[in-house]
């Protein structure tokens, strides 16, 4: 594979809706990242599930004993607005150009993923809009309610919304539910790729080095800001040190997120099929029956998380009496009955222990026990993880999400427009009030409340700041193009 360092021009960079300090900052990681080395997957088709690339980049490993699975390097998040609703021939093109990308790059790492998926304002568009004969009698509901499974994002209980006593430290910025009609997630080792397919699509008539005529949306579609993330093992860090940012030394050096830990374990997510609406035999959680228009789709949540690393890598000095030491990081991020590790004698350098750590599921009660003071320590603890799985899990363990989230540095929504550090988050789920349940469970604060567990002892929530969220249908492959308009 050639080297990710691409020479890239001002005019590509506003052709992929990225300019200025975001766009030198794409330049600088791509420069940063290395060529991974992946094995030959065998030919195949790409499948009905948008998302379900597992077989298509590479045999999971494992790192300090823990089984993980890399996706590509590169992500870019690309929502959309439409300026009319679309036609028939409007489904024509956008079927025809997303076939063209794949006769030019192959569904692989080496190539491209492309997925698209689709947002409220999208289906309002359509006759009688969410609620008319059109979308109802085709979209799923969740099991024993009248919800469709597509519902608009929430602000989660520790957002900052006016009025709700929500504060930050650091990033006081109030959540933003958007309203995008579509979504575009493009995915690959390599970010000329991207940065190609997205400019072609916006009109450069070039794709893969050949003239190519773009795709004849005439004004259809307004891309919005391409949000840009990376991940692999050491880039974080190695971001860090090329911006000179403060706490650099304090991220372990081997991680690929930018809190310290591997957040790519096998174990922590389920498989393809359980996130969709018809679901598999572990898990089915709406009407949806194989063979309905929706059978193989699923709701993704998008969101965008401002980090506050300094508080969270904070030294002795910064934070007295002890600032927060790899012990009590590995706690916010797991549990505390046990520790998942106790790191290194010195618990700041290097993030003071081991990166790759067991997301082990030790059952729905697991964050009751930490919050009641079930601890090593016999302290009221909640831990990320443990919250999340308060609800997170079907009933024979088996994860019912796709988490697909990574690392990003930029400057999008922070206060004075300095470049900060991000978690760039998706999601894939069955339907859309899973995901809220699932978020109002991450926060925990009726476990926090009803425990009086600190708030600093209360996982990452006071590290995270939620700026903007949205929710979109994943539509099966077989209906990527603008969903239900040649039913109209």
């Amino acid at each position: 594979m050639q080297s990710h360092a691409h020479g890239i021009s001002r005019r590509t960079l506003l052709k992929v809706g990225a300019a200025g300090a975001v766009g030198s900052q794409m330049a600088l990681i791509d420069s940063l990242a290395q060529a991974p080395e992946r094995l030959a997957m065998a030919a195949a088709p790409p499948p009905d599930i948008q998302f379900d690339i597992g077989n298509f980049i590479a045999p999971a490993f494992t790192v300090n004993g823990v089984l993980v699975r890399f996706g590509p390097v590169f992500t870019y998040f690309v929502p959309a607005r439409l300026t009319r609703t679309p036609t028939r021939a409007d489904q024509t093109v956008l079927a025809n150009a997303l076939n063209r990308i794949e006769q030019a790059y192959a569904f692989s790492p080496s190539g491209i993923f492309t997925f698209v998926s689709y947002g409220v304002p999208y289906f309002n568009r359509l006759p009688g809009g969410m609620s008319g004969s059109l979308v109802s009698s085709h979209m799923p509901v969740v099991n024993g309610s009248f919800f469709p499974v597509l519902q608009e994002a929430v602000p989660s209980p520790t957002d900052i919304v006016p009025g709700n006593g929500i504060t930050k430290k650091t990033f006081n910025v109030p959540v933003r539910i958007e309203s995008n009609d579509l979504l575009l997630t493009l995915r690959s080792d390599t970010r000329a790729n991207l940065d190609d397919v997205l400019a072609w699509l916006r009109g450069s008539n070039r794709l893969r080095g050949a003239v190519v005529t773009s795709p004849a949306f005439n004004g259809l579609i307004s891309f919005q800001t391409t949000r840009f993330m990376f991940q692999q093992n050491g880039l974080p860090r190695s971001v860090a040190n090329a911006n000179n940012l403060p706490f650099a030394g304090r991220i372990q050096p081997q991680s690929p997120m930018w809190m310290g830990f591997a957040d790519q374990q096998v174990a922590g997510s389920g498989p393809a099929a359980i996130c969709t609406f018809v679901g598999n035999a572990s898990a089915a959680l709406t009407t949806a029956r194989p063979g309905d228009y929706f059978d193989n789709g699923s709701i993704q949540h998008l969101s965008h998380d401002i980090l506050d690393l300094p508080q969270f890598y904070a030294l002795p000095s910064e934070d007295p009496p002890s600032g927060e030491t790899f012990e009590e990081r590995v706690q916010y991020m797991f549990r505390s009955n046990p520790f998942p590790s106790h790191g290194n004698a010195d618990q700041f350098t290097d993030g003071g222990g081991p990166s790759f750590l067991p997301n082990t599921f030790q059952g729905i009660n697991d964050a009751f026990a930490n919050a009641t003071g079930q601890t090593e320590e016999g302290e009221p603890r909640l831990g990320h993880e443990s919250c999340l799985q308060r609800s997170s899990r079907a009933n024979d363990g088996t994860p019912i999400h796709i988490r697909m989230d990574g690392t990003g540095f930029d400057n999008m929504d922070v206060p004075g427009g300095a470049n900060t550090a991000k978690l760039q988050f998706t999601v894939f789920v069955p339907h859309a009030d899973f995901f809220r349940v699932m978020r109002v469970n991450q926060a925990s604060l009726d476990f926090q409340v009803a425990f009086a567990v600190p708030e600093e002892d209360n996982g990452l929530e006071r590290f995270m700041t939620a700026t903007r969220r949205q929710n979109f249908l994943v539509p099966p492959r077989r209906h990527r193009a603008f969903p239900l308009l040649e039913l109209t």
